[in-house]
């Protein structure tokens, strides 16, 4: 299995294929094993990365770090370890947002970000998400267990496999309780008046269903981001790539070619 050193940080990472490199980053919790379809098919003529990023999957769970300024500092980092030129990043949910930092930082690393049902600035903004978000992390302290089994097949379209989502809570579960403090400090994070900087391609992946984070998130960002564009993966909820993986699969080809 390979691991790889980042910010003092062991990170796993499966690798596989050859040609232009994507870095696979999943969302709160979970590991990159969420993007088992996205390999399988891509990997055919793309070089595809899959990382579990700190206190998640098969990596270190470091005591701290657990901020999205530190996760886009150590995306930055696991790219300068393997030697990656300009690698496309694509982030799910709270990884959108390491990915937009990411790329905000480091323009000339990258060579396009894609966000996939990303909530940016969605739990910032609305104080009704924020308050929600902070109930959450007092709701896990109290049992997390339980809590876990309520919130996360919120996750997914109506219709989706018990099994997919009981497989989706164990990996929340394994995870460190340390990621807690990254719901946190999304409550916090509010990107908008940096994103008429950012100079990389963007490109939005969303679920029609996602009642997570709802369309109407990326589309005020595609009027912030310079030549951002967004497709809508119908009957996906807040975990497309899993949930509709061809059609996913489908979305993000056109949007590498």
């Amino acid at each position: 299995m390979p691991y790889a050193t980042a910010n003092d940080t062991t990170l796993h990472y499966e690798d596989l294929g050859s040609g232009r490199p994507l870095v696979f980053l999943h969302g709160w919790g979970t590991s990159g094993r969420v993007w088992d379809a996205q390999a399988a098919d891509l990997a055919a003529d793309h070089r595809v990365i899959t990382l579990d990023w700190r206190g998640c999957g098969r990596s270190d769970r470091p005591a701290s770090g657990y901020t999205i300024d530190q996760l886009a500092d150590d995306a930055l980092e696991f790219i300068d370890v393997l030697g990656l030129e300009q690698p496309v990043l694509v982030g799910s949910s709270i990884a959108g947002a390491f990915v937009i930092e990411a790329a905000l930082r480091a323009p000339e690393r990258i060579g396009a970000i894609v966000p996939v049902d990303s909530g940016v600035q969605h739990f910032s903004t609305r104080p009704e998400a924020k308050q929600a978000m902070a109930e959450l992390v007092e709701d896990m302290r109290a049992d997390r267990a339980g809590t876990l089994a309520g919130f996360v097949p919120h996750w997914y379209a109506p219709g989706t496999s018990a099994a997919l989502i009981e497989w989706t809570v164990r990996q929340v579960l394994d995870a460190t309780p340390r990621i807690d403090g990254l719901a946190t400090d999304q409550a916090e994070y509010d990107p908008r008046e940096r994103l008429p900087a950012l100079r990389v391609p963007t490109h939005f992946l969303h679920g029609e269903l996602d009642s997570e984070v709802p369309l109407s998130v990326p589309r005020e960002l595609l009027g912030l981001i310079p030549g951002a564009r967004l497709t809508v993966i119908e009957g996906a909820g807040h975990m497309a790539q899993q949930e509709r993986p061809d059609s996913f699969n489908q979305a993000l080809r056109a949007v590498l070619n």
